[in-house]
């Protein structure tokens, strides 16, 4: 069974960076693809962005070039670093598996972990 524990949250001020990372136990890692969602106040949760098993990426127009997703398979972890952060970008952001990259963008799964709070402020 899955389990996935993010970290690296934080407060931040506008134009700043954090580095997230999500390490997975339970599934064969480095068959899965990987990704980072978030969910604001009052909204869906949505992919941010994801990581093939392949190495292939998919962002969200809102964070293209500023965030950059990667992995670590040696060590179960997926990391997002995250660069010229917006207000906007303020949310829980959590990471979960699929074995399919397009399948992460319907986020339906039954398990997520804690997530981590990024809050953007000045």
């Amino acid at each position: 069974q899955v389990q996935l524990v993010e970290s690296g949250g934080g407060l931040v001020q506008p134009g700043g960076t954090l580095r997230l990372s999500c390490v997975a136990s339970g599934i064969s890692f480095r068959s899965y693809c990987m990704g980072w969602y978030r969910q604001a106040p009052g909204k869906q949760r949505e992919l941010v962005a994801g990581i093939g098993n392949g190495f292939s990426r998919i962002y969200a127009d809102s964070v293209k070039g500023r965030f950059a997703i990667s992995r670590d398979n040696a060590k179960n972890t997926v990391y997002l670093q995250m660069n010229s952060l917006k207000s906007e970008d303020t949310a829980v952001y959590y990471c979960n598996a699929d074995t399919v990259l397009m399948k992460l963008a319907a986020a339906d799964y039954d398990y997520w972990g804690q997530g981590t709070q990024v809050t953007v402020s000045s």
